[in-house]
């Protein structure tokens, strides 16, 4: 109830308003009529069709030329975007470029890793052909002496 109060209220206040400005609108009116009445200057038609067209001609130059300031700014506007649009793609373009070179490092890294590994497990089979053959060895003497150690025990 309170808010429809108000509402009212403030409709009332733009309507009371909107009166004032008519008022105001018809007094300015009336003013400018009795200006033009008093300093009017009658030309002949041909003078008047001349500075309608000058008249005409300068609201045309003026819609012209804020068409031109505003093609200006958006060409402005344009041109600055474009600009940051091939910062972006140089920045970019670095990017891709650092990261394809850290990829051939890595890539080379992994590389080199794999021939080491690869030299490391030729030596430990090297060394684990040289342990079996040696361990080998050692059974074949074992088997010497126990057969040596048999005939001494044998003869003894």
């Amino acid at each position: 109830m309170l808010m429809e109060e108000r509402e009212q209220g403030r409709g009332n206040e733009r309507w009371s308003a909107a009166i004032a400005n008519l008022s105001e609108i018809s007094n300015n009116l009336d003013s400018l009529g009795n200006i033009l009445i008093k300093k009017a200057v009658y030309v002949d038609e041909d003078t008047f069709n001349k500075a309608s067209l000058t008249s005409d001609q300068a609201r045309n130059i003026k819609v012209l030329e804020q068409r031109v300031e505003t093609l200006e700014r958006e060409l402005d506007a344009a041109i600055s975007a474009a600009a940051h649009a091939r910062t972006e793609k140089r920045q970019a373009e670095a990017g891709q470029k650092a990261a394809e070179l850290r990829a051939q490092e890595i890539t080379k890294e992994l590389e080199n890793t794999t021939k080491v590994f690869e030299l490391h497990m030729e030596e430990l089979r090297s060394k684990q052909a040289e342990i079996s053959k040696r361990d080998n060895e050692i059974k074949l003497l074992e088997a010497i002496i126990q057969t040596l150690g048999g005939k001494e025990s044998a003869s003894l």
